[in-house]
């Protein structure tokens, strides 16, 4: 495998409970890549990303991510490919009862930071890559959509991932507030980290055109390979 490819997959099925949901799956992404995965809903885009993340077993064919084997992945070993990832989701998935500053913390804690003045620093590096430098102080009611997805964004970005998934991230956004997130993702692929989005909304895809993999029909079509 080559230094620079973050994911690689070989033949690989993938199953939700004993449903097969794509079939005889092989890609690979390198670093620095901006790549759509792309297809309605229900053709296999989120079950591919929790795969990705270790959230679904890979039983069938083989799979690295981040130097982590998917196939030989110890459940004790998940968190730490997962530091490597920044995974940002629809929803936000934001603490609603701490304020932006403690839903950062809370992360940084969580992956096993302990030096108070490097996460103080690191915080802020974060809050200032998605021009919310002035908003630490905020809940997350206090903000609008687009600048709870950039907190999202920012909290993905605390660990220095290698690899950001992005599942419908402007799912429930306007479409100028859209704009401004996907900007943002293509300027931190620029800075050297894979960017794999799961979208249905074509118009962005419009807009930013980039490699595309789309699910469809069990199949996986990947517009590199033809």
């Amino acid at each position: 495998m080559a230094l620079d490819t973050i994911i690689s997959l070989d033949k690989v099925s993938i199953f939700q409970k004993h449903n097969l949901v794509l079939n005889n799956l092989s890609l690979n992404i390198d670093k620095g890549e901006f790549v759509y995965l792309l297809g309605k809903t229900g053709s296999g885009k989120s079950s591919l990303l929790k795969t990705l993340y270790a959230d679904l077993d890979l039983t069938e064919g083989s799979g690295t991510v981040a130097g982590f084997d998917l196939k030989k992945i110890k459940i004790r070993e998940i968190p730490f490919l997962r530091r490597k990832l920044g995974i940002v989701f629809q929803d936000f998935q934001l603490l609603t009862d701490r304020s932006v500053n403690d839903n950062l913390m809370f992360v940084l804690k969580a992956t096993g930071w302990k030096d108070k003045a490097a996460m103080q620093k690191r915080m802020q590096e974060v809050l200032d890559k998605v021009h919310l430098n002035t908003k630490g102080f905020k809940m997350p009611h206090e903000l609008s959509g687009g600048e709870q997805q950039r907190v999202a964004i920012a909290r993905a970005l605390l660990n220095d991932p290698e690899l950001i998934l992005a599942d419908e991230p402007t799912g429930n956004l306007d479409p100028e507030t859209s704009e401004g997130i996907m900007n943002l993702l293509l300027e931190i692929s620029r800075s050297g980290r894979a960017v794999l989005i799961a979208t249905h909304d074509i118009m962005m895809f419009r807009k930013f055109p980039s490699r595309t993999i789309k699910c469809e029909d069990g199949k996986v079509v990947d517009s590199k390979v033809n």
